[in-house]
C-alpha cells in the first residue's frame, strides 16, 4: 500500500496548490480514484459507453461531469458523478484535494479532485451500462514504468504545437485529458519517479509544489 504518511503530505500539497487553480470558476469536475488492489496502489479507470453523445463516447475516462445547481462545489459534484456512474457512495472523508483545473476539448474547466477509495476488494461497484461500458485499473506501478509511458505532438498550422502524455499497455490506451490528469496525480504521488511527457509552448501548467 501507500507509505503511512502519504495521505496527509498529498493533502497539504493539494491544499498549498489549490489557491491559484480556478475551482469556482470550473464548468466540471472528475473524481481521481486511488484505491488498492491486492495491497497494490492503483488508479480506478472507466470505460465510456459508445452510445453516449458527444465527443468524449467511447473515451477512458475518471467518473465526473458537469456542475449541477444544486452541488455545492467541485469536490460535490465529483463525488454525486461517481454515485451516478458508478454506484459508489463516498464521504468528503475520502478526499485528499483538488489538482489545478484544467480546460478540455470544449475549453470548459474541469477540476480533478483526488481521493482515496480504499481496497477494490471492499467495494461494491455498479456500473451505470447508461454511462460505463467498462472499469479498470491500473497499478501507479505500472504507470511509473517508461515502457507504458508515450506522448504524443501535435501541430497546428504545419508547425510544432504542443506535446501531450498516453499510458500504454493496459486494457485500454489512456490519452487525452484523462493522461494529464494521470501526469498530474503521478507527479503528486511520486515526485522522484514521474517525468512530465506535457509541453504546451506559453503555457505553464503547475505541478503541485514538491517538499521542501
Amino acid at each position: 500500500g501507500l507509505p503511512a504518511g502519504e495521505p496527509r503530505r498529498c493533502r497539504q500539497l493539494l491544499a498549498a496548490a489549490a489557491g491559484g487553480g480556478g475551482a469556482a470558476a470550473a464548468g466540471a469536475a472528475v473524481l481521481v480514484p486511488l484505491c488498492s488492489v491486492r495491497g497494490r496502489p492503483s488508479l480506478l479507470y472507466t470505460l465510456r459507453c459508445r452510445r453516449l453523445p458527444g465527443p468524449h463516447s467511447g473515451d477512458v475516462s475518471f467518473p465526473g461531469g458537469k456542475r449541477e445547481a444544486s452541488d455545492g462545489d467541485a469536490v460535490a459534484t465529483a463525488l454525486r458523478e461517481t454515485r451516478e456512474e458508478l454506484g459508489l457512495e463516498l464521504g468528503e472523508g475520502s478526499v485528499w484535494g483538488m489538482l489545478r483545473s484544467l480546460p478540455d476539448r470544449q475549453g470548459m474547466l474541469v477540476v480533478p479532485v483526488v481521493a482515496n477509495l480504499g481496497p477494490l476488494e471492499n467495494l461494491k461497484l455498479s456500473p451505470n451500462p447508461e454511462e460505463v461500458a467498462e472499469t479498470f485499473t491500473l497499478p501507479l506501478a505500472h504507470l511509473l514504468r517508461e515502457e507504458n509511458q508515450g506522448y504524443t505532438h501535435f501541430r497546428t498550422g504545419g508547425r510544432y504545437g504542443y506535446t501531450l502524455p498516453v499510458f500504454l499497455h493496459g486494457p485500454h490506451r489512456v490519452w487525452g485529458l484523462t493522461a494529464i490528469i494521470t501526469e498530474l496525480t503521478l507527479e503528486l504521488l511520486a515526485p522522484e519517479r514521474y517525468r512530465r511527457k506535457t509541453h504546451v509552448p506559453g503555457r505553464h501548467l503547475a505541478a503541485p509544489p514538491r517538499r521542501a
